[in-house]
């Protein structure tokens, strides 16, 4: 794989966490200007931050998800992740480095962005909503088989996208996105993305937040089991599928 398409998928996955989280943040915290504007907002947040990093990504197949690499990786009918980007155990594993340190680093700029309200007093020991999932009501079972839902419709969808004749791209995959936001969300805040939860939740536990608070480690393999089953589920119905 070339610097360029692991640089590609590091960036885009940046793009999509600076702005993930940064709407996250926004509607979270408490003293901004977009304070409570609530689970619509936060949907179509993320949304829009998987158009911008898709765009930025095409170079790499613009997975920005280990889920999505995952799917493709067991689906026997894809044979590249990218033109001329084999699909082979190395280039997987620098797919999920690049995914890794990107949504790492949005995080971090998510925190640069935020910072006087993330160490705001009257924030103490909710911000780490600004970096990870959790759950409405903890029951681990079962917000592990809302993430595997969630993420199977994701990666299911995203490989029949592929074989529709239109020319919508990015923007099929933004509003796919805002679609499990808005309806199977609600639950566990719906990670469907193994580093979008594990890349930010490492940076709340490092970062020099004031009053942070936990970073629930307890819950944080519910956000890298389920969306990395609904991958492989997802990738493994596309194939008989389509």
């Amino acid at each position: 794989m070339s610097t360029h398409v692991f640089l590609a998928e590091l960036v885009g996955t940046f793009i999509l966490l600076l702005m993930g989280g940064g709407v996250c943040a926004n509607v979270a915290l408490k003293g901004t200007l977009g304070s409570a504007a609530g689970w619509v907002a936060i949907s179509f947040g993320w949304g829009l931050g998987v158009y911008c990093g898709v765009w930025i990504a095409g170079i790499s197949g613009a997975h920005l998800n280990p889920a999505v690499t995952l799917g493709l990786l067991v689906n026997p009918d894809v044979t590249e992740y990218a033109p001329g980007v084999a699909k082979t155990l190395a280039n997987t594993l620098l797919y999920f480095l690049a995914q890794f340190i990107g949504a790492f680093l949005g995080a971090v700029g998510t925190w640069l962005s935020y910072k006087k309200h993330l160490d705001d007093p009257q924030n103490a020991g909710t911000q780490l909503g600004v970096f990870s999932t959790g759950p409405a009501i903890r029951s681990y079972g079962w917000n592990l088989v809302t993430e595997i839902f969630g993420t199977f419709v994701l990666v299911f969808v995203i490989a029949g996208l592929g074989h529709t004749p239109h020319e919508l791209g990015p923007l099929a995959v933004a509003l796919l996105v805002v679609a499990i936001g808005l309806s199977l969300g609600g639950a566990t805040g719906y990670a469907i993305n193994p580093f979008r939860d594990l890349g930010p939740r490492v940076a709340h536990a490092i970062l020099p937040i004031k009053g942070k608070g936990s970073s629930d480690w307890a819950y944080s393999w519910v956000p890298l089991a389920g969306p990395a089953t609904g991958g492989i589920l997802g990738g493994l119905a596309a194939a008989l599928m389509f």
